[in-house]
């Protein structure tokens, strides 16, 4: 059975242009970037991910992991080069992004929602799950803005992970609430990767965490992908990495 490519990366590039002030980045933008520092935090990058494919991405920060996962979401676009994406994703980037402050929490789920994509039946379908994963209490009831960061994070988890998403996106998010909560989202997570029909992008420094949900490891170095393989040899290759860059230091 031919497998179905769900995340295509074809000579992919980003540069970031990074400007002193206001003033500046406003004249750069009128005269095409003039005076301007160039940073490239992706260097044509070529890789594809299969339906159903766990792949980890490890490297230092600054190697250009989380500008990955943000062009995957669209919260970024490419300078050059093409991505490809089939699926709903789910992206757990920054849980509390996208919350309205002053709506309750569960005001929130249908927010979140829609900017998903999702339809007001299909939010309130999995609104029982979201609001039971959260495990907030009245809370649910109450504004945003009187929830902790780790309350924010509880919620943002539990509604990625219940939209059924074709592609969930990982970046350093497992850190969230207690650590009883924090083996739920990993139960969850591995859950909904047994059923083959999700695929995983996972950014992390903890390579442990990453050897449990992957089998594919995509070692980055300054933009670059460096290594691109078995996780166990991607671990190595990452582990071998920063033992040279410190070294280097």
């Amino acid at each position: 059975m031919q497998q179905k490519t769900v995340i295509r990366f074809t000579d992919v590039s980003k540069v970031y242009y990074l400007y002193k002030s206001s003033k500046q980045r406003l004249l750069g933008t009128l005269f095409h970037h003039h005076n301007c520092k160039k940073k490239l935090a992706v260097n044509h990058l070529s890789f594809t991910i299969q339906k159903g494919e766990a792949v980890a991405f490890l490297g230092r920060n600054g190697a250009g992991k989380s500008t990955i996962l943000k062009m995957v979401t669209e919260v970024s676009f490419p300078s050059s080069g093409e991505i490809y994406v089939d699926g709903r994703v789910g992206a757990l980037l920054e849980l509390a992004a996208g919350f309205d402050p002053e709506f309750t929490g569960r005001e929130n789920i249908y927010l979140k929602g829609h900017i998903l994509g999702l339809h007001d039946r299909e939010i309130a379908a999995r609104e029982p799950d979201i609001v039971d994963f959260a495990e907030l209490g009245d809370y649910i009831d109450q504004p945003v803005r009187t929830y902790s960061s780790g309350m924010k994070a509880r919620l943002g988890f539990s509604i990625n992970v219940n939209i059924q998403p074709d592609i969930l996106i990982v970046d350093e998010a497992l850190s969230v609430g207690d650590e009883e909560f924090k083996q739920k989202c990993i139960r969850r997570i591995n859950d909904l990767l047994s059923s083959g029909d999700m695929t995983l992008m996972f950014v992390t420094h903890a390579v442990g965490v990453a050897q449990a949900f992957c089998k594919r490891g995509i070692v980055m170095n300054e933009g670059q992908a460096v290594f691109d393989g078995p996780i166990d040899d991607a671990i190595d290759h990452y582990n071998r990495l920063i033992g040279a860059k410190k070294k280097k230091a």
